[in-house]
């Protein structure tokens, strides 16, 4: 791997650490908004403030969103399976579910993009090296959590299914996000966002009546950080991922989300990690290695 190959891949897992980061950050945000927001106002709200935020810098940027309707077809198709239906499905069965158990569901859209590509799209090459950073991210996860928590799987199962269904949305969105690989990043991610908000606030009103509503000022501030940060920022580093690191590589960042947030608890709470949360993260980071880092070429395939 030559030195600008070895930035270039750097840069990149950086961003998806970032990535990760910022959407892990989303669940902070959602449960201090949802206090006082109802989910469907705020998923519509946080998509409208994120693709609004997006626009106004791509007029700074000099770059316009395309006019024709083959183009915004796509953005709507994006929309639903990136936002506006797994969006739905997480802030409905999550309410059901102990955190261990929603923590690992909601960590399962790499092993779905992993088979949708291997067995459906064959859009990039799906190796053994990507199979076993998909196993060993998973096991990693699991053992982070706790293997205890598996055993909450079955109990609540409607929820369950609608948490996988989610997944397995997020892992079509990225499969199907390569298909915007001649836009700037930028533009992908506000065109579905407006789309999103689009189909979500039409049925705020209905469901809400969002004028009725009297939100707390830290629902509000935390509907801001939502769409600034885990949403408009974050779709943007998605769309650019999803070009350089595929598919597979981008949904990665589901199983860092994890990682993060135990670190975070490190760092600022003083918890302890035990033997087999160390181990769990180190499965993380040779899962994650997996699947992003290119292979070694040898020399005669280079030459």
């Amino acid at each position: 791997m030559g030195k600008e190959q070895h930035t270039g891949i750097a840069s990149e897992l950086a961003l998806l650490l970032v990535l990760a980061t910022l959407w892990g950050a989303s669940y902070t945000f959602l449960k201090v908004a949802v206090a006082t927001i109802p989910p469907v106002t705020l998923i519509a709200g946080r998509t409208l403030i994120a693709g609004l935020l997006l626009i106004a810098i791509m007029r700074w940027r000099g770059i316009a969103l395309p006019a024709d309707a083959a183009n915004w077809r796509r953005f709507l198709f994006q929309a639903c399976l990136n936002s506006v239906i797994p969006w739905t499905m997480v802030a409905w069965g999550t309410r059901a579910l102990d955190a261990g158990v929603a923590t690992i569901l909601n960590s399962t859209a790499p092993i779905f993009t992993f088979f949708l590509t291997f067995a459906i799209t064959r859009h990039e090459p799906v190796t053994f090296r990507k199979l076993v950073g998909v196993a060993a991210g998973m096991l990693g996860i699991c053992l982070i959590v706790g293997v205890q928590a598996l055993a909450g799987l079955g109990e609540q199962l409607a929820a369950q299914i609608v948490l996988l269904l989610a997944a397995v949305c997020y892992a079509g969105a990225a499969i199907f996000g390569r298909a915007f690989r001649d836009l700037d990043p930028m533009t992908p991610a506000a065109g579905s966002l407006l789309c999103g908000a689009a189909v979500l606030i039409p049925l705020s009103v209905v469901v809400d009546r969002p004028w009725t509503l009297a939100p707390s000022t830290n629902s509000l501030l935390a509907l801001l950080g939502l769409a600034v940060f885990s949403t408009a920022f974050a779709f943007v580093i998605y769309f650019r991922l999803i070009q350089t690191l595929g598919s597979v590589g981008a949904t990665a960042q589901a199983y860092l989300r994890v990682p993060i947030g135990v670190a975070v608890g490190v760092l600022f709470l003083g918890e302890q990690l035990s033997p087999t949360v160390w181990i769990g993260l180190g499965c993380v980071v040779v899962g994650v290695a997996a699947m992003t880092i290119p292979a070694r070429k040898s020399p005669r395939a280079a030459a």
